[in-house]
């Protein structure tokens, strides 16, 4: 089954981390909220806002709005720097996500919100990205065909005990290949963005050799079975 919004915004991750006991646990309704208003706090009053989408949320964003265009910003990557245990991986065997790291440059999809959805719709994205606070919420500058543009968007948080620094190419395809979570495969998440991102036009050159290079893993060893029920990021 797919991640819906109304998992995300009923709580379903946040049950799934406490209840597992693992990844350091939810933060609690009350830090989401704070968290988000922190941010909000730098952007116009009665204003649209925008998102820029680098992973999942560019294939699966849950969150409702009025324009979608192709948007890259300088200063951060987009790379596998982050260690799960639970998502898309296990205990046994993490898996690893993207997060937006500093240097280079990065394409991506920036997502505009109407002025008056930026409560629930911020709601659903922050339930989604900040579960676990392993990401830093962030003003960033997106530029696309329109011109720059403020956005929020989500950098990988390097103190956060999950942070999996500058792991080597072997060690990332071989999580990649072999884990699997309660949200799926971790191969189907590097497979979902990579090729969405072409279906955009957007080469992403590491994650279309990671993607060629794990589906070559996969067929040596054979992908992991999926759990009896999973949930797509």
């Amino acid at each position: 089954m797919s991640l819906t919004r109304e998992q995300i915004r009923d709580g379903w991750i946040q049950q799934l981390v406490r209840t597992s006991g693992l990844e350091g646990g939810a933060l609690s309704d009350e830090e989401l909220r704070l968290s988000r208003e922190r941010v909000l706090a730098l952007h116009p009053p009665g204003a649209d806002l925008a998102v820029f989408a680098y992973g999942s949320l560019i294939w699966n964003p849950a969150f409702h709005f009025t324009a979608r265009e192709i948007a890259h910003v300088h200063g951060f990557h987009r790379r596998f720097c982050l260690w799960t245990q639970l998502g898309r991986g296990s205990p046994e065997r993490p898996g690893l996500m993207l997060g937006l790291d500093v240097g280079g440059s990065c394409r991506g999809v920036l997502y505009t919100v109407a002025a008056a959805q930026i409560g629930s719709e911020l709601e659903i994205v922050w339930r989604r990205e900040m579960v676990t606070a392993a990401y830093r919420p962030s003003w960033v500058v997106a530029r696309s065909a329109t011109g720059p543009r403020r956005a929020i968007t989500f950098l990988i948080n390097h103190a956060h005990p999950r942070y999996a620094g500058h792991l080597s190419e072997a060690a990332i395809v071989e999580s990649l290949a072999r884990a699997c979570g309660p949200l799926g495969r971790c191969a189907d998440y590097l497979f979902h963005t990579t090729d969405h991102l072409e279906e955009l036009g957007i080469t992403d050159r590491s994650l279309r050799r990671l993607s060629r290079l794990v589906r070559e893993a996969q067929a040596r060893l054979g992908p992991p079975p999926l759990p009896a029920v999973t949930a797509r990021a």
